[in-house]
């Protein structure tokens, strides 16, 4: 008979597990045992749990299927929090195998005593902890079936001592995603088609749920002439080769997304559940799609709320409405988009000085594969990412959109990396991100990921200072003293450069790219450069306006020189 540890690993392959990200432990060696004797599971040994984590979650982000992570007791596990939360706010499938200490000594307080159960229930849609043989295999199935019906992270608590006994039960379970459809009622759709059919102006905002639903959502904007927003996780989903996009709205869009919005007389909601309420128009009448009942009408107050799938739903409630023969609202929108795009064009022009993070992103998009998976990370990189990739049908974005984590994006690189060892997978990760969690750099030479990061290499934590200015605060302890990370890369075994003069730039990322193996580019971008948001309001601008007089009186009247000279482009 099996040992409860060579069931899950048995089960796990059965279900197209091919690895598991981790770091061994003395509670895991049965399970990292049983890996060993498995051929077709790899144990993906990273620096760090955390790591481990964000690997799991980038495996599932680009697979749609579920992936695990593992860690030892007391600390070990612990250190999975970060990364589950990311993969648990993102809505991806993660199993979780949490080691535990010996059965006999739960509640002794122990050496390395935790309690996990209630550690990872805030971010986990289950989490239990197995005690005995006759819990398995059936406490594992329910822990896989949850997190892949319910799109989320799972965590199995198996104790070390349990792990190694035999097993009641030789059933190796095999767990398959159910596809159900979910329309709402013929009366929910005609009182939705009634009340858009009386609107002037619709605008649709469309978020991550329209996955699948691309031709229904556009079907649906050419009915109501209806100009089409995006939430950062709808752009790769929606924004490609789509004849009534207007861009973003929110902190990381631009103009024409929000102006889309606020002269809408009818917000119609698919699939997205944007957390920024002061974007939302005041006075318009909001409808919500969403296959998630609990997320309606929790941003702004609703007229209606249905729940639904966004394909199915879009489909059926096509047929209800009137073709909008005014179209004034559409062309308002998509002229304002051209010139707000154009100017943003203008942005990735590289002019004499420092070299700005526009153009940058503008040469990964250029110089990169067409189905490239990009990873930005949080912080300035994902505005840059947001506002100067585009997204094709092949390509895929992929970051901590939800969670919003620093030193996210390459542990998330590594996992979407070992997916595919032959698809580019190209990391934008800040400074600030990358030293956080520099061991990833040895997984990525350690498993020889192919994996391409460019560094954002500003000296400092950018995001914040702009967070600072905007509050009227002078900028303080955001400053970095970072090494030289293209030299830090080739110690390590990577190919790593370090650019600092635009006319070196695209030389060193075609390098990079085409390098077989991991990669790093560091590139010193203007620390100055600002990000601004479609809204500034009032409280903004004397903020602003604070900074710069508080700024003056610390002394540090030659910082507001270089942000007028980095910005007067974008200002003037």
């Amino acid at each position: 008979m099996a040992t409860i540890a060579e069931n899950i690993v048995q089960t796990l392959a059965a279900n197209g597990i091919q690895r598991i990200w981790g770091v061994p432990g003395d509670s895991l060696n049965a399970v990292t045992d049983a890996v060993r004797r498995q051929k077709d599971i790899e144990w993906m040994l990273t620096r760090h749990e955390e790591e481990a984590a964000f690997a799991a979650a980038g495996e599932a982000a680009l697979t749609g299927e579920l992936a695990v992570c593992a860690g030892s007791c007391g600390p070990g596990n612990m250190h999975l929090i970060n990364g589950l939360y990311d993969a648990h706010r993102s809505r991806v499938p993660v199993l979780a195998i949490a080691a535990h200490i010996p059965t006999e000594e739960i509640g002794s307080q122990y050496f390395q005593e935790t309690r996990p159960t209630e550690f990872f229930r805030d971010c986990a849609v289950f989490c239990e902890m197995v005690l005995s043989p006759e819990q398995m295999p059936r406490l594992l199935e329910i822990a896989m079936r949850t997190a892949i019906e319910k799109q989320g992270v799972a965590v199995l608590v198996l104790t070390g001592d349990t792990a190694s006994q035999d097993a009641v039960s030789d059933r190796v379970p095999e767990v398959r995603r159910s596809t159900p459809v979910t329309v709402p009622s013929p009366a929910e759709l005609q009182e939705a088609a009634d009340t858009l059919n009386s609107c002037g102006n619709v605008t649709i905002l469309a978020g991550g749920g329209v996955e699948g639903a691309r031709e229904e959502v556009l079907a649906l904007a050419d009915a109501l002439g209806a100009p089409i927003v995006h939430a950062l996780r709808g752009k790769e989903f929606i924004e490609w080769d789509n004849p009534f996009d207007v861009g973003m709205t929110g902190l990381l869009g631009f103009a024409s997304g929000y102006r889309a919005m606020e002269s809408c007389d009818a917000l119609l909601m698919l699939g997205t559940d944007f957390p920024y309420q002061q974007f939302y128009p005041e006075k318009a009448k909001i409808l919500q799609i969403d296959i998630r009942g609990e997320q309606l009408g929790r941003r702004a107050p609703l007229t209606q709320g249905m729940v639904g799938g966004v394909r199915e739903t879009a489909a059926a409630l096509l047929p209800l409405l009137e073709r909008k023969q005014d179209r004034t609202h559409l062309e308002k929108s998509l002229d304002h988009y051209r010139r707000t795009r154009a100017q943003l064009d203008d942005l990735e022009k590289q002019g004499p000085g420092p070299i700005h993070p526009q153009h940058l992103t503008h040469l990964i998009d250029e110089l990169a594969d067409e189905d490239a998976v990009f990873l930005p990370d949080v912080g300035t990189p994902v505005i840059w990412a947001s506002r100067h990739l585009h997204i094709g049908p092949r390509r895929r974005l992929i970051g901590s959109f939800w969670h919003g984590t620093m030193a996210a994006a390459t542990p998330l690189g590594l996992g979407a990396q070992a997916v595919d060892r032959k698809r580019q997978v190209v990391v934008l990760a800040g400074d600030g991100g990358l030293a956080m969690m520099l061991g990833e750099l040895l997984t990525a030479v350690q498993h020889k990921l192919p994996l391409k990061i460019v560094v954002f290499n500003n000296a400092a934590l950018s995001f914040v200072e702009v967070e600072m200015k905007a509050a009227g605060i002078v900028n303080f302890g955001t400053g970095l003293e970072n090494p030289d990370f293209g030299a830090v890369a080739q110690a390590v075994g990577m190919h790593g450069e370090s650019v600092s003069r635009p006319e070196d730039l695209e030389g060193a990322l075609r390098r990079a790219f085409a390098h077989d193996g991991p990669a790093l580019v560091s590139v010193a971008v203007d620390r100055q450069e600002l990000s601004m948001p479609p809204k500034i309001d009032a409280k903004q601008a004397t903020g602003f306006a604070l900074y710069a007089l508080r700024t003056v009186i610390a002394g540090n009247g030659r910082e507001l020189i270089d942000l007028a000279k980095a910005n007067a482009r974008q200002l003037l």
